[in-house]
């Protein structure tokens, strides 16, 4: 009898779900969170471990009832031409991004602090690290997730729809005169007081003006700052993902990117190019690492399927300061799906040693959607689902 009443119990719940997709099949996510410099809302919480960042368009992340993953909705996400809001690496170029991101702060993660420490998180750019979802720095971690990628989808997109990424401080500055050093939270906000910091270009604080000459105010009466010109003081702001699955030049890549120096020299763009560069053969630069570590022709990529990526990461220990690196790190990733009823399971990065991570004080975390790079515009859209992470 109580196994019948389970039986039943699910195929009504696929019958709600079923009859829920002809009514509404997606269903858009909205609100979303700036997680370095705001804490989430209960209600921007997305089924218990996600927050949305990126562009707020409805079409952009939505529920997606027709496409279901272990008889829930997926998560479909969408970048159309026009939809890229961020500037690029390279002067010019424009960026687009709708994804979910594992690591955020909320409010009950500052319920016992003074309020001075979320306010200062705030301006040091820090409230996610107050939160859920940080893989410490140097440890092991085992991850899995899902694609499902269209068969529409176009050869030439150029998108990571998976990421690690780090957690860089800004609290770690450079002087004028090019020494690095590490401020407390009060020196970092009598710098802040200023300067304003453009990405990680420190520029003098100037008040502006309107029309008239006279200062500009906020709705609450406090005189409006903007950018002058760079000073020479410098913040730490991060770089290349240190793991990212996606597509460009034509191939599916898997990308490990090291940096090991305390502060990151965003003027150093070594990253290897899908297309041009062989697996597992790293491409170098004084401080850092990038190497592709698996790719496979678009054509090649399996469509119309959901795929299932099982990925183990021990990651570099760095020396902070010293910039050496202790300990190499290693990657293993299985891909799994079904072809025509057939399990197809494909070792396809074999517990390689190779260096992955970044040289930060603290650790990492993932996200998963649409990072749409290289100035592309190329229309993307396909569905993500299964997560999970776990210590090893």
């Amino acid at each position: 009898m109580k196994k019948q009443i389970i039986v039943t119990s699910f195929m009504v719940s696929l019958l709600m779900v079923s009859a829920f997709a002809q009514d509404k099949p997606f269903v858009p996510i909205r609100g979303r969170v700036n997680v370095q410099a705001d804490s989430a809302r209960v209600k921007q919480i997305i089924d218990g471990c996600w927050v949305a960042v990126g562009t707020n368009k409805p079409h952009s992340i939505q529920y997606d009832y027709t496409r279901l993953f272990d008889g829930k909705p997926s998560y479909r996400f969408e970048l159309k031409q026009d939809d890229n809001t961020l500037s690029g690496y390279a002067k010019g170029e424009t960026k687009g991004r709708a994804e979910f991101s594992y690591c955020y702060a909320t409010h009950d993660d500052f319920r016992n602090e003074p309020e001075s420490v979320y306010k200062n998180a705030q301006i040091t750019k820090t409230v996610y690290h107050h939160g859920k979802g940080i893989c410490p720095q140097g440890t092991s971690r085992s991850y899995a997730f899902s694609v499902y990628i269209p068969s529409s989808l176009d050869k030439n997109v150029s998108t990571i729809f998976a990421q690690w990424h780090g957690m860089p401080d800004r609290t770690l500055v450079q002087t004028p005169q090019g020494e690095v050093k590490q401020l407390t939270i009060e020196e970092f906000l009598e710098l802040d007081k200023r300067m304003i910091f453009k990405k990680n270009i420190g520029h003098d604080k100037v008040v502006k003006k309107d029309k008239d000459g006279n200062p500009v105010t906020d709705k609450d009466g406090n005189i409006v700052y903007k950018a002058g010109k760079a000073n020479g003081w410098l913040v730490e702001q991060g770089g290349y993902p240190p793991l990212a699955f996606g597509f460009s030049n034509g191939y599916f890549y898997i990308k490990a990117n090291s940096d090991r120096k305390w502060l990151t020299d965003k003027d150093d763009r070594c990253n290897a190019n899908p297309e041009k560069t062989e697996v597992m053969r790293s491409v170098t630069s004084k401080y850092k690492a990038s190497t592709i570590a698996y790719k496979m022709p678009y054509e090649e990529f399996p469509k119309d399927c959901w795929i299932t990526f099982n990925v183990d990461i021990d990651w570099t220990v760095y020396g902070g300061e010293s910039e050496a690196i202790l300990k190499p790190g290693k990657l293993d990733v299985m891909m799994t799906y079904d072809n025509k009823g057939q399990e197809v399971k494909k070792h396809i990065v074999d517990n390689e040693t190779l260096l992955i991570g970044r040289n930060d004080k603290d650790g990492y975390y993932f996200k998963f959607g649409i990072y749409r790079v290289g100035n592309s515009t190329v229309p993307v859209c396909y569905n993500l689902a299964g997560y999970s992470e776990t210590a090893r």
